[in-house]
């Protein structure tokens, strides 16, 4: 049978489907996009925002455009939340829970329209951890591998934890070889991704610093960048390994902070001070200046008055940070704060996100700007027949675009940051007398000394 995939949200989400698109690879059936008429069509779900429902019935709606014959199943964090309620969007015929969702194809017997909708949601008790990895760009060089999956924290805007379930994390062991899988296949960078990420723990109380060690410990080309930490589990020793000598860790952290106002911070329940996220983003920036800090903030939290937003402003203003994601507060049911004093207007909640991403982008620039001169190591990942340049990232997380042949191999190639023009990073390619390991070299490296 033809099935294809949506996927919304994040990229713990997006290694999800991928795991799940090649169990049905390995039963015989074809993989088409989206696009194509298919004969089964997964969504993949999220529940960050309020608009979880509407991109859910949008993304139905265009499914069964192309193939009103379709099997339709919906699955991810939305579905585990309200599977009655996606039950009742037209032409689904399955909600898929957490816990099932990797046992698809033996669940459902036959891939066919159904009268009535399969509910298949259980609850997260003993929930088992899955591995998954994706390629994170269209060149394949880049791949984010899960290690960790649920949170045990409980922030006051957030349903994950009830989405996802509790912590849980890949086996220590596992780890080696699902990188090995990745070298052979040619990746060169590894995004390390999960829900919690720095809650990662094994069975035999591995933490987050022994993955980093062990990182560390292989000759790979490959390098590795961590995709979210949050401020209170990037401990000293994690800086310490990333930017140990030899290190295979890009200089690059995204640490959510979501509000600079302390007072909003501790009706959000996040586990750490104000003050700590400032000695943090000092501290790491003081051992590399050229480090890129990336920030998760939340606008129009209730309870933040101009006063408090002002204070956020502030806050990020003065901090040598890199970029910001940040996200306008929707209210989510069964959280507490759907029920706090204080609501924000959705019209302040606008102008607010505005202005912070406004900041962003002079942030960006600035940071940019003082990169501008270096050598760094970019990966090429797509090129533009149209004006014959190259895009890529640097491993301090700068997109740089710089002029070589169409056939230029995808491998880690020094470049030189030279200029900035309308807020994008030119540079120009160096000559490069390094030699990179072959992958069978790689491979025995991997099986003498780790696995």
């Amino acid at each position: 049978m033809k099935v294809s995939f949506y996927n919304l949200g994040c990229k713990v989400n997006l290694a999800d489907i991928s795991r799940i698109g090649k169990q049905f690879e390995e039963l015989g059936h074809n993989i088409v996009p989206f696009e194509d008429k298919a004969d089964i069509v997964l969504v993949n779900t999220c529940t960050v925002t309020h608009r979880a429902d509407a991109d859910c019935r949008n993304i139905v709606r265009r499914a069964l455009k192309k193939s009103p014959d379709a099997f339709v199943g919906v699955l991810g964090c939305y579905a585990q939340l309200q599977p009655e309620q996606i039950a009742k969007i037209e032409g689904v015929d399955a909600v898929i829970g957490t816990k099932e969702k990797f046992e698809i194809p033996n669940l459902i017997q036959k891939f066919e329209k159904n009268k009535e909708t399969q509910i298949l949601v259980s609850s997260l008790e003993d929930i088992p951890f899955h591995t998954s990895a994706v390629s994170d760009n269209a060149g394949r060089t880049r791949a984010v591998l899960k290690i960790q999956d649920g949170c045990n924290y409980h922030c006051t805007f957030c349903t994950i934890p009830m989405a996802r379930g509790e912590s849980r994390s890949m086996e220590y062991n596992e780890v080696a070889s699902e990188l090995l899988k990745l070298s052979q296949s040619g990746y060169y960078e590894v995004v390390l991704s999960g829900i919690n990420l720095g809650d990662y723990k094994n069975s035999d109380g591995k933490k987050f610093i022994d993955i980093a060690k062990l990182i560390n410990s292989i000759d790979s080309n490959m390098r590795f960048r961590i995709s979210s930490i949050e401020p209170n589990l990037l401990k000293p020793e994690v800086i310490e390994e990333v930017f140990s000598n030899d290190s295979k860790f890009c200089p690059h952290f995204h640490i959510p902070l979501q509000s600079g106002s302390q007072d909003i911070l501790m009706k959000m329940k996040r586990r750490y001070k104000a003050s700590y996220y400032v000695d943090l983003v000092n501290n790491i920036k003081s051992q590399r200046p050229d480090c890129a800090i990336g920030v998760d903030v939340i606008v129009g939290f209730p309870g933040e008055t101009e006063e408090k937003f002002a204070e956020t402003m502030n806050f990020l203003n003065d901090l040598p940070i890199s970029y910001l994601h940040v996200f306008t507060y929707s209210e989510r049911d069964n959280t507490p704060a759907i029920k706090f004093d204080g609501v924000v207007p959705h019209e302040v909640r606008k102008l607010r996100t505005a202005r912070l991403r406004e900041l962003s982008e002079n942030k960006k620039n600035e940071f940019y700007q003082s990169q501008v001169g270096t050598e760094r190591i970019v990966i090429p990942e797509t090129y533009n027949t149209d004006n014959g340049l190259w895009k890529g990232w640097t491993e301090n997380y700068v997109q740089v675009y710089f002029k070589a042949e169409p056939n230029l191999k995808q491998i880690p190639i020094p470049i030189k940051l030279d200029s900035i023009f309308e807020s994008k990073v030119f540079g120009n390619l160096q000559n490069s007398t390094n030699e990179l390991k072959s992958l069978k070299e790689e491979k025995k490296f991997f099986e003498l000394n780790v696995l």
